[in-house]
């Protein structure tokens, strides 16, 4: 058995570090519930080119991501003095907390005879946002299973970081519906203001959680050195989908991200089409959720360390998910669906707080197979696949909303309308995650014994 080392860093930095979660599921809550329906149901961009539009954002990490994690791989002049990761996080996230305010800012002008000048606007925001992104959320992502070494301290890093990550959640689903009123374009620029200072805060607080350590950085830049070559970019692209665990990993993540993209991006057409409220009923909703998890937290944690089996956890958390999904399509009551969201969180909580440990297995087991260390281009292949999630919710958006004839802009929508987007609130995604998580169960090869192996080899390779 490896040995389980003591914690290496205090709880105040692993706190820090959640910085980035939390500043992460912040844009995502206010981008992912406001973006697709701003433009949509706000502006009155046609469904099929606000689609094309995301589409296009997404393919975008086609070649931006993979290339900014193979790129940010590399040792730089400044890699020694600064650390590989945190200067990127500096450079990226500032400009990208920035950049959001463009998105809501589309030049004035009709939706039907300039849909195409509304169309070029929302692919150049959106790209620009995403690139910025890019950068800051591969360099800090990839830190975690370089800086956070044991698979102790990651479960711990992890429970805290998800808490952390839940106050984002929180002020993500919280903050833009105070700002927001239907039918004013106006005040979906406010909450952008509002929202990109904000998290500028957030993103100061992380500066000491995502710094390198100094003897990480010293290990690698030794290691560059003796080996004094690198892989190619697509000689490390065929590396990375040999490994199944990758590959695994990638399938239960990407249903999981298509569930919540779909989840998330329906709140505000069913509570102003399908509940007939306004957009302050969404915190109830977002409230729902975020209660579930964070009550589940603690019993995730026992759980985990009990049962000492990551992929045993994961699988359970995507069954439980799969599970909850179903009923929250089929009630029109606000009550009984801030009860429901409840529930859901509570699976979510524990597919939240095993992702980091899981992806770390799976880095790792690069790291034994290759003798290198390429968390970034790995993170930026899981920024991808974030991003195909996208593609897949956008599509299934479209076909509904024109199966059962969504009207672009209008203030009511007809039943058949109305019974389309309830589907896509969780019914349709929720067999995403499902097929998923059975066939990660079936194929997924980290088991707990691999796991020590690769622990052991670790400390042999000193990486």
């Amino acid at each position: 058995m490896a040995e389980k080392k003591t914690q290496a860093h205090s709880k105040w930095i692993m706190a820090s570090y959640g910085a980035g979660p939390a500043l992460n599921q912040f844009f995502r809550m206010a981008f992912v519930a406001f973006g697709f329906y701003f433009y949509e149901g706000e502006v009155g961009l046609d469904v099929w080119l606000a689609g094309l539009g995301y589409i296009i954002f997404a393919l975008w990490n086609a070649v931006n991501d993979p290339i900014v994690g193979y790129l940010t791989d590399r040792p730089f002049k400044f890699t020694k003095k600064w650390g590989r990761r945190f200067p990127w996080t500096m450079l990226g996230g500032i400009p990208w907390v920035l950049s959001y305010i463009l998105i809501f800012t589309p030049p004035k002008v009709d939706p039907v005879s300039g849909a195409w000048i509304i169309f070029a606007w929302l692919v150049f925001s959106t790209c620009l946002f995403d690139t910025f992104n890019s950068i800051w959320w591969v360099n800090f992502y990839a830190l975690f299973p370089d800086k956070f070494r044991s698979i102790e301290e990651r479960r711990i890093a992890s429970g805290i970081i998800t808490f952390i990550g839940i106050i984002g959640i929180t002020l993500g689903g919280l903050i833009p519906p105070l700002f927001i009123v239907y039918g004013d374009l106006q005040s979906f620029i406010n909450q952008a203001v509002f929202v990109s200072l904000l998290a500028l805060v957030i993103l100061f607080l992380g500066i000491p959680g995502w710094r390198d350590d100094p003897e990480s950085v010293r290990k690698y830049m030794d290691k560059i050195e003796q080996a004094n070559s690198s892989s190619s970019f697509i000689r490390t692209f065929k590396d990375s989908f040999h490994q199944r665990s990758f590959i695994m990993f990638l399938l239960i993540y990407t249903s999981f991200q298509v569930l919540i993209f779909c989840i998330q991006s329906s709140v505000p057409y069913v509570v102003r089409f399908v509940l007939g409220k306004e957009a302050s009923a969404q915190l109830l909703l977002q409230v729902g959720f975020l209660i579930g998890a964070l009550v589940s937290i603690p019993f995730w944690l026992r759980f985990m360390q009990k049962a000492d089996n990551n992929k045993k956890v994961y699988t359970i958390a995507g069954l439980l998910l799969s599970f909850f999904s179903i009923p929250i399509s089929f009630f029109a009551d606000l009550s009984i669906l801030v009860i429901l969201f409840i529930i859901w969180g509570t699976a979510l909580g524990g597919f939240w707080i095993m992702e980091r440990p899981i992806l770390s297995d799976v880095i790792d087991n690069s790291v034994v197979r290759t003798g290198k260390r390429e968390e970034g281009f790995y993170v930026s292949i899981v920024m991808f696949f974030n991003r195909l999630a996208i593609i897949i919710q956008v599509l299934i958006f479209a076909v509904v909303h024109t199966l059962t004839g969504f009207v672009e802009g209008a203030d009511t929508q007809s039943p058949e309308a109305i019974f389309g987007i309830q589907l896509h609130f969780g019914f349709i995604p929720m067999f995403f995650i499902l097929i998923a998580t059975i066939l990660f169960w079936k194929f997924y090869d980290l088991t707990p014994q691999k796991i020590e192996e690769q622990q052991i080899k670790l400390l042999q390779l000193k990486l």
